[in-house]
């Protein structure tokens, strides 16, 4: 493969402003991170303190090999929503190592709202289900919920992708095969009692944790029985006389060491293989990053500077490099992991379409993992494309990338919008994870021309009854709302809180994320399904 060699002139005046552009988005991004780990009221830490249990983070700690790497997944889910303080979606999940076994992991944070389950922590234990089921990890969950969050139960018990779709998975990994370990060091009410128990192996926590589908105060409302939670539900009764729970802890450590043990005797699992090469650091600083990409989407820069610090070595074998141009097709390796490489350069033609569509079927039959480096504002359009071809060319691209077999990972770098989004492995399109960038938009369009067609169609209609065009006090009325709106719901965090996303990624640290993630995919077979396509358009 050849050394990609940069053209950055790493003291021109572009350079030096996307340079502080970005390092300022990067320390707002770990200063929200910082927020979401560590924003608790003062009577939440007091109150957890008191009654012995661990924090969060320190459960986490505890259960993490020592000196190995946690792929945080969605950490500023819930971000700005509710009353703001919902940090995580009240859960810490991620990727990590328990006894040299890659797992998938959730933990309750009970210091927010008693961990209460709003919607948002639904869906982010729906899509831990995801991630475990797509990647065959064990799902190991440390349990302390105060359950639903009653005055939003509309949005989190009925529709098919609410509460019950998480039972509905624990059956499904459970036919999979897919361990579920569970540690029981909170409250477990209703659904949560539910959810514990379909996993494959329980460890209770005495005195702290509690299994029941109705707590003390339903009991008495109902039955007139005065009961405490730990005569209801606790360790003692379930480890004896039920049976629901498998292991007596005394304690939250106690548990944690319990749950490495369970992880120790599972069966081994091996990987999936990959041709693989030794690995090898970019040739040029992964912090050039900044300086090549800037906030300021409109400002062009070649893709391959990016791939260039990204890839191993640098090196890259483009695949048909003056066909398509705008579109940046080749193979590489990250840390040491082969790939197939698809990255944006300007929008999408006929000839891009055709040469994505071919290079996709390429790396399918050849069982290499695809990467999709996002900046995209979407497919030409105009009167000419159309009798060329454009709409079937884009439908082969988008065909391909649906019915790929093998993992796909989507990395947002700059704008994503419209149907770009879909032929570049946006989320409806199953990549087995996305993150983005935090100078990444996201949209059907951008506010710019979101508002221009509003406007523009707005003229035809007063045309067509006989009126004038809009004046530039009506025009700036439709436009401006438009733009704040598209600016407000098309960024990274508005994205990242709503789950759209795996969470924003520092650029710098892009590389040894995308490595994480192709390490967790091959606990799953490489092609979990037969390898073929559907019907091209010709």
């Amino acid at each position: 493969m050849d050394i990609i060699e940069t053209k950055i002139d790493v003291n021109s005046e572009l350079y030096r402003k996307n340079l502080e552009d970005m390092t300022a988005l990067v320390q707002d991004l770990e200063k929200e991170l910082d927020r979401a780990a560590n924003e608790r009221s003062a009577k939440a830490l007091k109150r957890h303190e008191e009654s012995g249990k661990l924090p969060a983070q320190k459960k986490l700690d505890l259960l993490l090999d020592k000196n190995t790497p946690f792929l945080e997944i969605a950490p500023l889910a819930a971000m700005g929503l509710y009353d703001g303080k919902i940090h995580k979606a009240g859960l810490i999940t991620g990727i990590g190592v328990i006894e040299g076994r890659e797992c998938m992991i959730s933990i309750g944070d009970a210091t927010i709202k008693g961990g209460s389950v709003y919607p948002m922590g639904v869906k982010k234990t729906l899509r831990c289900q995801t991630i475990a089921m797509e990647n065959r990890l064990p799902l190991i969950t440390l349990m302390d919920s105060a359950g639903a969050y009653l005055p939003l139960q509309s949005e989190i018990f009925p529709d098919i992708d609410d509460g019950g779709r998480i039972f509905f998975n624990q059956a499904r990994m459970s036919k999979m095969g897919i361990p579920q370990i569970v540690g029981v060091m909170g409250l477990c009410t209703a659904g949560g009692a539910y959810g514990v128990a379909m996993c494959d192996e329980i460890v209770h926590v005495r005195q702290h944790g509690a299994i029941f589908l109705g707590g003390p105060p339903l009991v008495k409302a109902a039955t007139g029985e005065d009961v405490s939670a730990n005569d209801l539900g606790g360790a003692e009764l379930h480890c004896s006389d039920s049976g629901v729970s498998d292991y007596y802890a005394e304690d939250d450590a106690q548990a944690i060491r319990m749950i490495r043990n369970i992880t120790k005797n599972l069966p081994d699992n091996k990987k999936s293989r990959l041709s693989m090469r030794e690995p090898e650091p970019p040739l040029y600083d992964v912090k050039e990053l900044y300086g090549i990409v800037g906030p300021d989407l409109s400002r062009p820069y070649d893709i391959r500077e990016v791939i260039a610090r990204i890839v191993d070595g640098s090196r890259f074998l483009e695949f048909k490099e003056l066909f398509g141009k705008t579109l940046v097709t080749g193979w590489a390796h990250i840390h040491g992991y082969p790939v197939g490489i698809l990255a944006n350069n300007g929008i999408l033609f006929s000839k891009s379409a055709q040469k994505a569509t071919q290079f996709i079927q390429l790396c399918d039959k050849r069982e290499i993992p695809l990467i999709f480096l996002q900046n995209i504002n979407g497919f030409i359009v105009g009167s000419d494309y159309e009798r060329a071809g454009i709409t079937k060319d884009g439908h082969k691209m988008v065909n391909a990338v649906a019915n790929a077999t093998v993992p796909k990972f989507t990395m947002i770098v700059g704008a994503s919008f419209g149907a770009g989004n879909y032929a570049m492995c946006g989320r409806a399109y199953s990549p087995r994870f996305l993150w983005m960038w935090p100078n990444a938009q996201i949209g059907v369009m951008g506010g710019r021309q979101a508002a221009d067609v509003l406007i523009s169609i707005t003229n035809d209609q007063r045309q067509r009854a006989g009126q004038g065009n809009l004046t530039p006090e009506e025009t700036e009325f439709i436009h401006k709302p438009v733009v704040e709106a598209a600016l407000k719901e098309g960024n990274a965090y508005y994205s990242t809180s709503q789950l759209w996303d795996d969470g924003i990624v520092d650029p710098a640290k892009s590389r040894d994320v995308l490595g994480l993630a192709l390490s967790a995919s091959l606990n799953a077979p490489l092609r979990d399904r037969e390898y073929g396509f559907g019907v091209f358009r010709m």
